[in-house]
This record gives C-alpha cells, structure tokens and sequence, in this order.
C-alpha cells in the first residue's frame, strides 16, 4: 500500500484541518521533486496492491507532475497488475482532458469531494464548486471510470433532513460505485471553530444530527450500497481496497508532507510543513508498536468494519485467544448492545456502529 499527499488546495474550505494550503506553481514544482527523491530513497520490493493520492487536491497537479510521482512509483516499487490506484478530486478541478489523461496514467478510481449538492450549503462550506458543477463532474468522471466515489457531509451548519434527502436522490440519479459520508466536525485553526466560538455558526442539535445519521444509514442499502465499514457504502465489489488495507492491519507506505507510514512494527511520520518537507525530510518514529498496541488496533479499527473482527484469526496472528485478552471489554459491550457474536466473529451492532468511538475507546487496556 502506498499513500501520496499532495497538501496543495485552490482555496481552504471553512471546515478543514487537513494538512493543506494554497500554492503557486514554482512551489508545486519544487513539491514534486521532494516527493521523487523520498519515493527513490525508499523504494522497496515488496508488491504493492493498492495506491492512493489524497490531500488537500491532487488534481491541483498538472498531469506531467502526476506522471512524473507515477513513473517514480513504478520505479521504485513491484506495482501489480492488477493494483487499485485511486486519486482524489474536487469538482471545478477537473475537465475531460484532465480525466482522460488521469486515465492514460493509470488511474482507476475517483474520489470525489462533493460534500452536499445544496448550493447554499456549498457556500456555507467554501467549497469552490456549486451544485451544478457537481453533477456534471460526477457524469463526466463516470464517462473515464467505473469507479467514482463521492463524499457527501451531514450535520453542517442549517443542514436539513430534506437537504439530505435531495443529496441521496442526487445519489441515486447519479448512479456512482461508492458513497464515503462524514459528520462535520469542528477543529481547531479552521474558519468554523472560530465562528463556533463566537456562537455564530448555526449547527443543527445532537439529535437532528443522530436523524441525519439514521436517515443516511437507512437510505443508502435501499439504493442498492451496502454498508461495508461505518463511514463507507459501496456496490458489490467496489469496497475501498486501499482502506480496507488501514482497518485490517496491512504495512503502508506514506509520502509527502505529514505522511504516515507503518511497516508493521514502526509507525513513522514525515514533517508537516510544505516548505520544510521540500528542503529534505528524514521520517521520525512516531510509536513502536507493541504486541499489546498490535492487539488493540487489530480490535478497533477491524471492527471499523461491519463483518467485524475474527477471534481465529486474532489468536493465529498473536498466539492467544482474544477473550482471554478483551474478554471483560466484548462482554461488557455485547451487554449494552454494542457489540454481537456470530460463532467466531464479532461485529458492531447496528447501535455499536453509531457509537463506534465508545466501543474502541474500551479496547485501549
């Protein structure tokens, strides 16, 4: 698994943490090149099945400097045949050249940042895109690919259940392989935490945001997604490859300012500043993961997933049975309905999925 961050956006949007900034193209230029380098210096033999471009805005890159991070991939790395190679994309970044040559590079999934197709919402937001421009990005990356992800958001700032409702049948029109949905959430150094602040963002209350929750979870099977992690829909055989890799444990490779990466045993990152990154970057060890850390993340983040967890495959992975180690925690959730057992698995609960955090949060012994 490889990831790629490119932390370069046209504008920041109201609501984001992420690691990103606006640019010039000397500086994308220079990104580029640092990007090569730590790709040349850490290429490895190893197969890799799945690649993954995420930001910020990949597809602020022209296509020669994409071309140029992919053929250093390929390089550097056993790339498979056959490997899922994804790129994230906001609409208003993209025209039909632009997809036609993302494919001509190899890439064979789309992630979409759509976030609401309301255009007064997308104002809220700060997205770049109005809701017209929406849907004609998502027809036209449809005409180039398969497989098109969109990310939609719940929970925003005078959100509607009826905006919802017209988002998902905007969904259902649509027709795309793989909905990614996100309740909003306010962090620190963005244009809503100060706004929160100044009591000035009018956020809908704790329960319309649980009948958001509700409604898209509900909706979604219905239109033909089924719900395969608890943030992720999907049609048959058009799971996240690469994210199911982060939830069941698989070593991944991460490049590009304020990367991660995990070989199994280290978990390092790289600098977070664009600036310092480019002048050279030696990844630090963030954790050495411990076999009793290794056992707990196995636990949370497989049960991300709405098959859960195996209690055989924990026990041949780590040598010891999983309720001899989490045995008090799965009971004391099963009780409360969090969590359910099916012969050797254990999975969330339809209620555990909407409160996830609580059940992986007793999993940190």
């Amino acid at each position: 698994m490889i990831y790629v961050h490119i932390p370069f956006c046209l504008r920041k949007c109201n609501y984001c943490a992420f690691n990103s900034k606006t640019s010039d193209e000397p500086e994308k230029n220079f990104y580029v090149e640092a990007l090569i380098r730590e790709i040349n210096l850490r290429g490895d033999s190893s197969k890799v099945e799945t690649i993954y471009f995420g930001g910020g805005t990949p597809t602020t890159l022209t296509l020669n400097q994409l071309e140029k991070i992919i053929c250093a991939i390929r390089k550097n790395f056993n790339v498979d045949n056959c490997a899922e190679i994804t790129i994230e994309a906001n609409p208003g970044t993209v025209d039909e050249n632009y997809l036609r040559g993302l494919k001509a590079l190899g890439f064979n999934r789309l992630s979409l940042g759509v976030q609401s197709f309301d255009e007064a919402l997308l104002k809220i937001l700060g997205r770049i895109h109005d809701s017209q421009t929406a849907i004609e990005t998502v027809e036209l990356a449809k005409k180039f690919f398969d497989n098109v992800s969109v990310d939609l958001m719940y929970g925003l700032p005078n959100q509607t259940l009826d905006n919802l409702r017209r988002d998902l049948m905007q969904i259902k029109i649509l027709d795309v392989a793989h909905v990614s949905i996100y309740g909003l959430e306010i962090e620190e150094d963005t244009k809503f935490f100060e706004l929160a602040r100044a009591d000035k963002l009018p956020l809908p209350d704790e329960n319309l945001c649980a009948d958001m929750y509700d409604f898209i979870t509900e909706t979604l099977p219905t239109l033909g997604y089924h719900r395969y992690e608890i943030s992720n829909f999907a049609k048959k055989n058009f799971e996240s490859r690469h994210n199911c890799g982060y939830w069941t444990g698989k070593s991944y490779f991460g490049f590009g300012a304020g990367a991660h990466s995990f070989d199994g045993k280290l978990r390092t990152s790289n600098v977070r500043d664009v600036a310092t990154y480019i002048k050279g970057n030696a990844p630090e060890i963030e954790e050495v993961v411990t076999r009793q850390a290794a056992m707990e993340e196995f636990c949370f983040l497989g049960l991300r997933m709405v098959d859960g967890i195996s209690a055989q495959v924990f026990e041949n992975k780590f040598g010891v049975k999983i309720f001899d180690v989490f045995g008090e925690v799965i009971a004391k959730n099963c009780r409360l309905g969090l969590l359910k057992i099916d012969g050797e698995k254990i999975s969330l609960t339809k209620r555990g999925l909407a409160l996830g955090n609580e059940v992986f949060a007793d999993f940190l012994l």
